[in-house]
């Protein structure tokens, strides 16, 4: 499950003679204030083979409610098998895995939305590193030296809103890496994918400390 967290920070600065927006508009998201944007950014992708869950967490700042920037960072959540065979003189039973970690800059692009549903296009680029761990019978382990790691992953991403404060979203992309000395045997470059449950906080607070229903449609609703 990810929890995206958004706290209102300071306004923009307003534009002198903005023009009226219409309510059926979905050409753009329409924010005039800057805010922090927070996430639990859980990930699965094809690793070996198998899926995999990939731990994350990123936080940035969103502006004009179309652009997003930011750090995050990720982990493997639990070993993977690795292709590469043990080396000679490895005791029977010992258990091998692929192990990876990085860190990633993000930016996100909102090409289509309204304050229901929205459309976006991340983009990661991110470094980090790459070993092998062997866990032997008697409970040692042993772990080899570690890799640099680039990677890049390229995304779309969507998410609609049940409620003002809460919604629903998920996406997919790919996650293409490369190595500054030998690429790695095992198979880290993949699809990705991700389901997401959101929470709007600056929203959520905004409903308590207006006495609001707590499942209001303030906001989201077209105007008549």
């Amino acid at each position: 499950m990810l929890v995206g967290l958004g706290l209102t920070l300071v306004p923009a600065l307003a534009i002198a003679g903005p023009a009226p927006a219409v309510a059926d508009d979905t050409t753009f998201v329409r924010q005039s204030h800057r805010r922090a944007v927070f996430q639990f950014d859980q990930r699965f992708s094809i690793l070996n083979g198998e899926i995999v869950g990939i731990n994350g967490l990123k936080g940035g700042i969103e502006w004009r409610g179309r652009w997003r920037a930011g750090l995050g960072f990720y982990r493997l959540s639990g070993g993977v098998p690795t292709r590469v065979p043990q080396p000679v003189g490895t005791p029977p039973g010992t258990r091998d895995e692929v192990r990876f970690r990085y860190a990633a800059g993000y930016g996100e692009y909102v090409f289509i939305g309204n304050p229901r549903w929205e459309l976006s296009l991340p983009l990661q680029l991110g470094v980090g590193n790459y070993y092998t761990k062997y866990t032997f019978p008697d409970g040692k382990v042993q772990r080899t030296n570690r890799q640099v790691l680039y990677l890049i992953e390229p995304s779309m991403a969507a998410h609609y809103r049940i409620f003002r404060w809460v919604g629903l979203g998920a996406g997919t992309g790919y996650r293409q890496v490369f190595a500054s000395g030998r690429l790695p045997e095992d198979q880290i470059s993949g699809y990705i994918f991700f389901g997401r449950v959101k929470l709007f906080l600056g929203d959520f607070i905004k409903v308590v400390r207006g006495h609001e229903p707590l499942f209001t449609q303030r906001g989201l609703k077209r105007e008549k």
